[in-house]
């Protein structure tokens, strides 16, 4: 069996930028499996979140250690996965890559202004707005030396993962 042509991939930013849909989107375009880092939080993480308490890295490193197998199990198994996962932190992103060095982030940017016009228009079952301060405040940029691609979330999610194959030199 022929590897894939990309690797497993994170998308990575803030609450609101787009994670979840980008990525279903990305994995539909690459026939690959879509995997959303939401759904892998303990229910501990999530009632914090929902109580308006941000997370902090003891809370983090169990649910990125989960989505760390996760790459490292879907790049064994041939086809990388796509994953929905803030990884906001350079050392998350270390994590991440310490599970499975391959891993590509696509990394949604956008100015606090849209985004958080994006949260205030939707309902999220444990992420309430308020929290997006505490998320830029912890976002650390992504540095030369890490494997990246960087989106303007202004775009239309199709746009973006339009950019994203170009760049993957996806058909």
């Amino acid at each position: 069996m022929n590897s894939p042509a990309y690797p497993p991939m994170i998308v990575m930013g803030v609450s609101g930028c787009g994670k979840s849909t980008v990525g279903r989107l990305l994995a539909e375009k690459l026939g690959s499996v879509f995997i959303d880092g939401d759904d892998l939080h303990p229910a501990s993480n999530k009632e914090k979140m929902a109580a308006g308490h941000p997370l902090n890295d003891g809370d983090r490193k169990p649910w990125l250690a989960t989505i760390g197998d996760e790459l490292s199990e879907s790049a064994q198994d041939g086809t990388p996965a796509v994953i929905a996962c803030s990884a906001l932190k350079r050392s998350y992103r270390d994590l991440l890559r310490g599970h499975e060095p391959s891993t590509l982030f696509i990394h949604l940017r956008g100015t606090a202004d849209l985004i958080q016009h994006r949260l205030d228009e939707r309902s999220h079952e444990y992420m309430p707005p308020t929290l997006l301060a505490s998320q830029l405040n912890t976002l650390e940029a992504i540095e030369p030396d890490e494997a990246a691609i960087e989106v303007d979330v202004s775009l239309s999610p199709e746009e973006i993962v339009a950019q994203v194959a170009k760049t993957l030199n996806t058909p």
